[in-house]
């Protein structure tokens, strides 16, 4: 049966409230200041206009360049200013009353829900990080007989599966100690951590806890002598939950914990534990994460096909035993139109951040910030997402009709999980070749294209008129590991530039196809995110060309004593102070000096992993790769972690994108030193060039840990000689260049 349409459910008229919507305060400012804002702009454009009539073949040639390049900058900063403010036109909060779900619906009719967990890498994605993440949601505060979880461990590594085989075990004793002690963080390794008082039963769980994270991890660090041992474990399982298929990579899929037969020490039913590692084939793309999670879909409809999927990052445990509780009250609220709502999308909060959030890993504006003001719900984030089944299987009024009737969304599963006709099929539908001639990833399910399936998925089933609902409680559902390494997380961040572009220059480009299903705010909303590498070329103009022309003495930008500098004065200050004000008001205790970092980072990333993401994606369509897909990895080294905890920047990794950073970071304190120079030369040139020396202070500033790691440092964060050596030679020659023109 549809959610939402039981017999047992309470009438619409009857029911007490399982939501409430609150418009944001801050909306009508919002759009005055929008309207300010936007004059401004068409005063600058105007500017820009007049300039750009002044040009002529005699113009010289810096003069020209730099009032071409400060245009088109402009140009994109606009576009870009009109996309964010699809977010702050009407921004909203829900409000969630689960303590009615027991008057609206019944515990036995419940929906069922499948956990989606994946993971890639037992190195990056360290297996007991893993285990926790299975372990959280495993113990929700939800029927077992309506609960199953799904591994997908794309690596394909007898680590992960020996430690699941132990979570299994383990399982046994936590589930009914977090029910019997009402316990919130059920995610062990966040219970154990936190400072409490221990009882003996307390004692007795965390010794158990240790003792299979003890026997996890030395079989890790023993890798391949490891393997005989997992061997051992393997057999102790049916035989009949393991295929040999010939395949180049056959599919592996084990029942850990079978609700209908296993039982945990107090003799309750435990949920479904199920390990899927889908088969590779030489002849066919494994598309990722994305076809890693339609084998999931496609195996869990053989077995349990819930009606309700969440997925979940490896490292994203729960942090709220009755998040599936609060998620019915979307799910089953009679008040809302339930065809055409898809999922429901949780913020992703990060826990071990250091207290400034050195990189911005805390990602508060796509995360937080912005999904309260998109029109037709948030986007995909890839992982906290309680996902409508029936949603991926076409639009709300047309199903994709599938060639297995098994797979559909209201099949209705009969067989026990573990019949030999369900593992049969299973071990099919798993299969590496399965999908060829087929509409998974185009039609049906998580869509494939692009590396950043979680938008091109979300922005395709919003395009076909789904909607979704973004839940932002004061308890976080989730809590994940954020990248704690500059060099992971401006690797992880230009995977999602190459990605962005895969969908930008494809045939579903939000230009040419999204807005014409998406509307004007929708799009601009799509479009915010599709284009975002865009930023990378205004930060790239702002942080050399004024710059440059300062060491020139030639100026770009009004007199300081002239109207046209307040109007400049104004568009910097009035982006950064909204900015903050914005950041501030997201909550979650946000500081000014996160958000000081928040912008520097911002800075960073156009300069490095925006630009050199955006020169990959142009090789890979010449044919040129210079890279393939890596995990992110969620493992630190001591030295590393220490380094973030101290707020210090680690530049220590030997890589291509700190060159230009490190370019434009000398560029502007050469700049900054020759305009004090010119000050001090005469009154005309304090009057005429301020503004880039001002311009290029706030390059110095945000610059500073970039000096440090140059020049400074001496441990192992410390850049690279060789791009200080490259990096100093390149911005030598465009100084001189500058100088000399």
């Amino acid at each position: 049966m549809e959610i939402g349409s039981r017999r047992n459910m309470v009438s619409s008229e009857n029911s007490p409230p399982l939501n409430s919507v609150t418009p944001l305060r801050r909306r009508t400012a919002n759009r005055i200041y929008a309207l300010i804002y936007a004059s401004a702009l068409l005063a600058l454009f105007y500017r820009h206009v007049r300039q750009l009539l002044l040009l002529r073949f005699t113009t010289p040639v810096p003069v020209a360049a730099a009032t071409l390049s400060l245009f088109v900058a402009d140009s994109v900063l606009a576009f870009m200013w009109c996309t964010t403010q699809s977010f702050r036109v009407y921004p909203i909060r829900r409000t969630e009353y689960v303590e009615n779900i027991p008057k609206v619906l019944k515990e036995e009719d419940f929906p069922a829900l499948d956990v989606f967990v994946c993971t890639a890498d037992p190195y990056k994605e360290p297996p007991i990080g893993v285990v926790n993440t299975a372990l959280s949601v495993l113990a929700y505060d939800y029927p077992a007989d309506k609960l199953s979880v799904y591994l997908s461990d794309d690596g394909r590594s007898e680590l992960t599966l020996f430690a699941f085989m132990e979570a299994a075990k383990f399982a046994a004793h936590w589930l009914p100690f977090c029910r019997e002690n009402k316990v919130v963080d059920r995610s062990p390794e966040d219970y154990f951590r936190s400072n409490r008082s221990i009882g003996s039963e307390t004692e007795r769980i965390k010794v158990m806890y240790e003792g299979m994270k003890v026997r996890i991890e030395n079989v890790v660090a023993k890798g391949e002598a490891g393997k005989e041992f997992i061997e051992k474990e393997r057999q102790a399982l049916s035989p009949c939950t393991d295929a040999v298929t010939g395949q180049s990579h056959p599919p592996v899929i084990q029942v850990l914990v079978d609700n209908s037969q296993d039982r945990d020490i107090a003799g309750n039913g435990m949920p479904n534990l199920i390990y899927v590692s889908r088969g590779k084939s030489r002849t066919a793309p494994n598309n990722f994460k994305a076809g890693a999670l339609n084998a999931l879909v496609r195996v869990s409809a053989v077995m349990t096909n819930a009606p309700v999927v969440l997925t979940l990052d490896c490292d994203m445990r729960s942090n709220d035993p009755v998040t599936p509780r609060r998620v019915l009250c979307y799910l089953a609220d009679p008040n809302l139109d339930q065809s055409k709502l898809a999922y429901v999308q949780f913020p992703q909060i990060f826990q071990g951040l250091d207290r400034d959030d050195i990189y911005a890993s805390s990602f508060r504006s796509g995360f937080q910030m912005n999904p309260m003001g998109m029109k037709n719900g948030p986007d995909y984030f890839g992982t906290g997402c309680f996902f409508r089944r029936r949603a991926l299987f076409g639009c709300p009024m047309a199903i994709v009709q599938l060639e297995i009737p098994e797979l559909s969304a209201d099949h209705v599963v009969e067989r026990p999980i573990q019949s030999r006709e369900n593992m049969e099929l299973a071990h099919h539908v798993a299969s590496g070749d399965y999908e060829n001639m087929t509409n998974w990833g185009s039609k049906v399910g998580f869509r494939y294209g692009s590396l950043v399936e979680d938008y091109f998925t979300s922005y395709q089933l919003h395009c076909k008129g789904w909607k979704s609902i973004y839940c932002h409680p004061n308890r976080p559902a989730f809590l994940g590991d954020a990248p704690t390494s500059l060099i992971d997380m401006l690797n992880q961040l230009k995977r999602w530039v190459v990605g962005l572009h895969e969908v930008t220059f494809s045939r579903y480009s939000v230009v040419t196809y999204g807005f014409r299903f998406l509307g004007l705010l929708m799009g601009l909303s799509y479009a915010h995110y599709a284009l975002w590498p865009m930023w990378a070329i205004p930060i790239v103009v702002y942080s050399v060309v004024p710059q440059l022309a300062l060491i020139n003495a030639l100026p770009v930008f009004p007199m300081l004593s002239g109207p046209w500098s307040l109007l400049y004065i104004f568009l910097f200050l009035g982006a950064y102070s909204q900015d903050l004000v914005e950041f501030l008001l997201s909550g979650n205790g946000a500081t000014v000096r996160q958000w000081w970092n928040d912008q520097r980072i911002c800075l960073v990333r156009g300069l490095t992993c925006l630009l050199i993401g955006s020169l990959e994606f142009g090789l890979k369509c010449l044919s040129i790769s210079i890279g393939g897909f890596s995990v992110t990895s969620k493992a630190t080294n001591d030295e590393q972690r220490k380094m973030y905890e101290q707020g210090v920047f680690d530049f220590g990794a030997s890589s291509l994108m700190f060159v230009p950073l490190s370019v434009a970071a000398l560029v502007n304190f050469i700049a900054f030193a020759r305009g004090l120079a010119l000050s001090l030369a005469g009154a005309l040139a304090v009057e005429s060039l301020a503004l880039q020396v001002l311009l290029a202070s706030f390059g110095v500033v945000n610059g500073w840990p970039l000096y440090e790691a140059m020049f400074f440092r001496s441990d192992k964060g410390r850049l690279p000689t060789n791009i200080t050596l490259a990096s100093a030679f390149v911005a030598a020659l465009l100084c001189a260049a500058a100088f000399l023109a």
